[in-house]
This record gives structure tokens, sequence and C-alpha cells, in this order.
């Protein structure tokens, strides 16, 4: 390709939209640009990222066994309120001439789902592995960061169907092992770590993890046994005996006028959040529940749903909080509280004389103290982890850090199956639902992903194995003969060996075009300048600073060495990753 015939509009300034890095790189690089909130067209750099990153998933997909297929994107409602999903708020709905209800797909199974249950009768015909790689919609609240959280994305979503739970681990398995080959061919480091189901359900799910400083996602690790998990899920080791009660001090209710928050309540009793409980009204189908945390801790509201066995929660609303605790909202405490079952979190067994609502407006207890004031009826660890909270699984600390997630693998089991009814005929003559698993890697995501991770402050430094070219040629000068035969004979040799390489042969600047090969971090670099008429060209790594100057006769094959070695740096990482052989954190 040459440059002159390239649409890549650069640009010098850093957008003002862009906060992470990525976001600022792929716009100045002319790799994308907005539509709207969430939205972005990919133009041609861009695209040739994603589809370098789709080739490579087809071929790890395909070697274990996987095979594709292209569903619809716009589902008729019928299908998501089989399984619940129809009032999932991510979703975009939409009704046709006839009033017929209708949703963009954000994930497909569901539909899958209804391809399989129509079509595969016989055990004989498992295990089935398909998948596909197709734009999705979701309704996000908060798109960010460009093509790391936007409404429209693209992404390869993969569904497994076994006649059994172990056949269904080894499914499981499988995905694991492709996706970590597709992360590392693609250039990057992952962890793998415990996450939430959300939206897709099932009880076992595990997310691969980019760390960046820049990430939207909060990450606990622990540097003793390994243990990694989300935030969302992140589980808090119990340690007893970790602070002894104190002598119980009178119990006393105090004027707080006006005073709601936790930041106006301990200003204005000179109390500090950690000596203060918060009383949180939630409900759970038609339960009521109150749940207690410290008041310097957040309420992790998955957590609470899994303690008391239901699927999901929801803030109650003032009205609900006025007629159960008889006080505005901001006054509500665990004292006198009737008809209501209270759930605490553990940490809060340790404290003593605390403060909390009176269920009276304007008002707050002093010294409150567990069994004497008020029982709990269930306890559990249910606060966000945080940073220096005990490992669950040892006896070490956990460490927090900042990352991007790129993919999600779920065991799904039969929960999509038995609510849709999808069964085959297992060879004992009885209909059994069919164990599921699905997968999901962000392609789009990954074109942002790996900038956040490989740039400097000159732009982009792509891996070979996703870059928009493998080789750049910069003709410094069009109008010096020399020159030009050399960057000729240098593009010839390298198209005809099959590397993908630009030509920057445009009425340039040298600095404009040292930039721009910069910016858009093509990872091997041949510069054709003064040196030509000697006989020579210089070559370098976009990841290295120093040039080589070579002969020209040798020049091609320079580069060719050079792309043997990136090429199989990366295939090394991914030859870390067999069946048998589970992802280190």
């Amino acid at each position: 390709m040459r440059a002159s015939q390239l649409f890549f509009p650069t640009l010098r300034e850093v957008p003002s939209e862009a906060e992470m890095v990525s976001h600022q790189l792929l716009l100045r690089g002319g790799f994308i640009r907005r539509v709207g909130a969430g939205i972005y067209d990919y133009l041609p750099l861009g695209y040739r990222v994603i589809k370098k990153i789709e080739q490579i998933v087809r071929e790890e997909m395909d070697a274990q066994g996987a095979q594709e297929l292209l569903m619809p994107m716009i589902i008729p409602a019928e299908l998501y309120q089989e399984t619940g999903r129809w009032q999932e708020d991510v979703l975009f709905r939409l009704k046709d001439r006839a009033d017929r209800e209708y949703a963009l797909g954000f994930t497909h199974e569901e539909v899958i789902t209804d391809i399989v249950r129509r079509d595969v009768r016989s055990y004989r015909e498992l295990p089935l592995n398909l998948y596909q790689i197709q734009t999705k919609g979701r309704d996000e609240p908060r798109p960010r960061g460009g093509v790391v959280r936007g409404r429209e994305f693209i992404m390869l979503d993969a569904y497994s169907f076994d006649r059994t739970f172990d056949e269904m681990d080894l499914a499981y398995e499988k995905m694991r092992v492709a996706f970590s080959r597709i992360i590392a061919r693609c250039g990057l480091d992952a962890i793998l770590v415990e996450a939430e189901s959300g939206a897709i359900g099932g009880k076992e799910n595990e997310e691969f993890m980019i760390l960046a400083e820049s990430g939207e996602d909060t990450v606990l690790r622990c540097a003793d046994c390994g243990y990694a998990a989300n935030v969302e899920r992140c589980e808090i080791g119990h340690r007893n005996g970790e602070k002894p009660r104190l002598h119980e001090e009178h119990l006393r209710m105090v004027d707080t006028p006006g005073q709601r928050t936790i930041e106006e309540v301990t200003q204005f009793l000179g109390r500090k959040p950690e000596e203060l409980v918060k009383t949180l009204i939630y409900t759970a189908g038609g339960e009521i529940i109150a749940a207690l945390v410290r008041g310097n801790r957040d309420l992790n509201e998955s957590k609470l749903a899994r303690l008391i066995g239901a699927k999901r929660v929801e803030m109650a609303d003032a009205e609900t909080i006025e007629r159960i605790t008889g006080a505005e909202v901001g006054f509500t405490g665990p004292i006198g509280l009737n008809n209501v079952r209270i759930v605490a979190d553990r940490e809060i067994a340790s404290m003593t004389n605390f403060v909390v609502g009176a269920n009276k407006t304007d008002a707050h207890y002093l010294n409150a103290n567990l069994d004497r004031d008020f029982k709990v009826d269930l306890w559990g660890d249910i606060r966000i982890a945080s940073s220096g909270d005990p490992c669950p699984r040892c006896p070490g600390t956990l460490d927090s850090l900042r990352a991007i997630e790129i993919a999600h693998i779920f065991k799904l089991g039969t929960l999509y199956s038995e609510a849709m009814g999808a069964k085959f005929l297992d060879s004992d003559g009885c209909e059994k639902p069919f164990v599921m698993g699905c997968y999901g890697i962000g392609v789009s995501r990954m074109l942002a992903a790996i900038p956040e991770v490989y740039h400097d402050s000159d732009g982009m430094i792509w891996p070979i194995s996703v870059a928009p070219f493998e080789v750049a040629i910069l003709l410094l000068n069009p109008e010096d003969d020399q020159q030009c035969d050399a960057a000729a004979r240098i593009y010839e040799e390298l198209q005809m060996k099959g590397v993908d390489v630009l030509l920057d042969d445009r009425d340039e600047r040298p600095g404009v075009k040292f930039k721009d090969a910069d910016l858009i971090g093509i990872p091997i670099q041949v510069v054709c300048g003064k040196l030509a008429s000697e006989g020579r060209v210089e070559v370098r790594l976009r990841s290295q600073k120093d040039k080589q100057a070579v002969a020209l006769d040798t020049a091609s094959s320079q580069v060719m060495f050079l792309r043997e070695a990136l090429f199989r740096e990366l295939q090394e990482k991914a030859d870390r990753f067999y069946i048998g052989r589970v992802l280190k954190v």
C-alpha cells in the first residue's frame, strides 16, 4: 500500500474528548472517529487491526474444534422473554411497523440455544461449539475510553453444548486455552480473575484482565497465593479475633438535624467513618432486607444477593424506607427495626460503641452494640473488597490493581437450556437439557487495550501480529531518484515475500513522515534517505530508538529477519498455553 493512496487523517492536537491514552492515540492516528456517544467509525488503519485480530481469533477457535456461524443482530423479544432477560437495562429495544418488539443483540445465548434446540436431537451430535464475530449493541449508561466501553462494539461470542458437566468443564478449558493463545498472539499479557456473571448468569466464570493504570476495572490480587478477582466478585478473608471488644457504653440518642450522609454525620458528631454502621434498605423479591456495613465501606450488592439466595437485590425507594423505618432517608438504623431481616458484614462483629441511625428523622444513636441493642439474622461477606483486606485463600493480603477486561468465560450449566426447553436424547433413552458454556472476547476493545499497554510519548507501538502494516518504508525525498529506486526495490521485494508493507511516498517533509510513522506505530521502519546515494538504507524497530544502516542489497533480508523474530516471540508466548495447563496469574 502507498501512503499517498491511504486514508489516514492524523491529528496533531490531543482531542479534548479523549481521556485514556489509547483513545487519544487512536483518534490522533486516524484509526477511529466518533459518531455519537459510545459509537465509532473504524477508519482503514483501525479496521486493518480489527481484521488481523479477527483472523487470530478464527485460527485459535478453529484449532479447538469450534465452528463459525453468523446470527442476526435484531432479535425478537420472545426469545429474551423466555429466559427473563427482556427487562435487562442494557437492551436497545425497537418495534417494527406491525408493532412487534425486538432488541439489538447484546449477547446471543437465547438465539444459539434456539438454533440447537431445533436441530440437535441426539447425544451423538455432541459436543458442539459454535461461534460468531459480530457487532453488538448495549445501552451503556456511561460509554468510556473510546472503543473500550462503547454502545456498539465487535465481539467474538462462542457457545458450547455438552452432555454432562464434566464435558462442559473440558469445553471450558479448551476455550480458556484458545483465549489465552489469542491474547498472547496479540502481544498482551493477561491475568485470569474470578468475576461476576452479571446479565449472562451461571455460577462459575472468569475474566481475562490486562493490567493498565487507566483501566476501568479494579482487580484485587494476593501476591502470596495468586488469588485474583474482580472487585465486584472479590471475597474477603476472615480473621478471627482481629479486634478485642471494648467496654460497652450507655446507648444514647442524639439530635443530628439535617445530617444524613456519612460525611455530614461524622463531622457533626466528631466521629470517624469507621465508627459508624450504615443501614441500607434493600428489596429482594417481596422481602425487605436491612444490610449493615461499616461507615467507610461500600456494600457489594452481588455478594448480598448470593448470601440471601436472591437473583438480585434493589435499593428500596424513599417511600419504602420511610414506611419501614418511620423516618426520612438518611436516618435508618437497626435498633427497633421490625419485620425486617438484618444482614451484616462480618467486619461489624468486632465493633463496639458505634453510631447508627435512630429510625427517627434528625436523630442518631451513639454507643450502639450488637446483641444488647439489636440482633443480626445473617452474617457474611457483603462489602466491596479493597487493598489491604485479608486474602480469602491464605494469610496474605490483597493488593489493588487497575485493569481492562478483555474477555469473559462462563460455565452456564443448564441455565438457558432448561429455561428454553432445549433437550437432547441421551444414550440411556432419556431426554436431558444441554449443558452449556459461553465465551466472549472484545475484538474492538482489543483495538484500544493494545496501545493502552504499548505506547510511548511519540505514539503507538503495535505488536507485529496486529499492526495495520508490518513494515513502513519512509521515502524522505520523492524528488531524489536514488531514494525512489531504493524504496521501490525494497517495497517490491517485501511484497513478493508476503509482507504487509506501507510505502510513504507522500509529498511531505521528512519530519512529518517520521512523526506519522511513530504515531501509527508500525513495528519495523525502513528509512530511504541520503544514505541511498551510498547504496544503504536505515532499519529500525519502532520499539527502539537506534537505527542500523544496512546495504540496500541486504535490506529486505534484514527486515525479514526482524519480522520473523517478532512473530516468533509472540508465538512462543502463545505456545505456553495448551489443554491441561491453567493460565498462571
